[in-house]
């Protein structure tokens, strides 16, 4: 009885946790003046947001060679060990510092002020703590000890970009306002995030923050969270404080805009660039290696760091195959590389060089 009283309790509490907070996790709906201004943007026409160019989401063909790779490729998708962790370094008020946690999340330190980039410190990217992709490392330290940030960043809206428990978390324990793309307010509101710490932005528009000026660019890609797509907008980003400037690609497929960024924003200090999560099934929204370093040429982007690799499965690659294909391409182009452990804080103007730490592991 006891067995079977404990069981019920179970049952009833996972239920009790997936009708409270998975419908939260799909996130919300733009309405009132944030749906007129949605519908404002000249990049939303006939009822969602398009890309400049057409994209083809999936080809047919993606299923199919999903399947076959899966159960016929050689790729080590997982590590073969532990990914080596740094503990990052204490922050400092002057100089360009990029702390790279794990996939999109990283923390830039721009001419005195701190950003913090697509943070998501949950196990899974996914609505559900049960099922998902899951983490191939732990974060390197805990939220609670990241320094205090003046912006946090959204590229877009997918799981792994825009995380419901990362969100509640700074909306408890900061006082950072959030900027993100338009129609993502609409998520962060049914969060309880407050209203005045909410910047949408269109692409090209612009807002100051502690002295530096975050601008959201055109990206290649699409979004959404639940059975709707692409109702909010997806961005890369420019950070331009008085004497530095970083691009951050977000999700993106190669697309001749990285040197029209370039032209009005650039040139850069560094620039964090997919590189990871691509296929054959779905070129035009996420790049290869080689694509993130043609892009990183265009924007004339500096230090190059790949990131969107190394933490979640979400592609048939090898698990290491994005560093390796980065690291060979940036030789061939002569362009300068960093590529950090997580947690490992790079000093632009100091960069280590190159240590294949992930071979180890292939």
């Amino acid at each position: 009885m006891r067995r079977l009283l404990l069981a019920l309790g179970l049952g009833l509490a996972a239920v009790a946790w997936i009708v409270r907070d998975i419908p939260a996790a799909l996130g919300g709906k733009a309405r009132g003046d944030r749906a007129a201004r949605v519908q404002r943007s000249p990049q939303f026409r006939d009822g969602a947001f398009h890309n400049r160019a057409h994209t083809a989401q999936i080809v047919p063909e993606a299923g199919r060679d999903m399947v076959r790779e899966l159960m016929f490729g050689g790729q080590r998708r997982t590590p073969a060990g532990p990914v080596p962790l740094v503990s990052p370094a204490a922050p400092t008020d002057d100089g360009l510092f990029l702390t790279w946690y794990g996939h999109g999340t990283t923390l830039v330190e721009i001419d005195g002020a701190r950003v913090l980039f697509d943070p998501v410190w949950s196990e899974r990217v996914s609505p559900s703590r049960l099922v998902g992709p899951r983490r191939l490392h732990p974060m390197p330290q805990p939220l609670s000890e990241v320094p205090d940030v003046d912006a946090v960043v959204i590229s877009h809206d997918h799981y792994d970009h825009l995380d419901l428990a990362t969100v509640r978390a700074l909306v408890e324990t900061r006082t950072a306002p959030f900027v993100v793309p338009l129609g993502v307010g609409a998520h962060l509101e049914r969060w309880q995030v407050p209203a005045e710490r909410i910047i949408e932005l269109d692409w090209e528009e612009s807002t100051e923050i502690a002295g530096v000026r975050l601008t959201a660019t055109a990206a290649q890609h699409f979004s959404g969270r639940a059975f709707t797509r692409d109702d909010t907008l997806w961005a890369s980003w420019v950070v331009a404080g008085p004497s530095r400037r970083v691009f951050y690609t977000g999700d993106s497929g190669y697309f001749d805009g990285y040197a029209e960024i370039g032209a009005l924003h650039g040139p850069f200090d560094a620039s964090l660039v997919q590189v990871g999560a691509y296929a054959p099934g779905w070129p035009d929204i996420h790049m290869t290696p080689e694509e993130g370093v043609a892009a990183h040429v265009d924007l004339d982007g500096g230090l190059l760091i790949p990131v969107h690799w190394a933490t979640f499965k979400l592609a048939m690659h090898g698990w290491s195959e994005p560093a390796e294909r980065v690291w060979a391409e940036s030789k061939a182009r002569d362009v300068a590389l960093a590529i950090p452990r997580p947690g490992e804080r790079i000093d632009v103007d100091n960069p280590p060089q190159v240590d294949p730490w992930w071979q180890t592991l292939a």
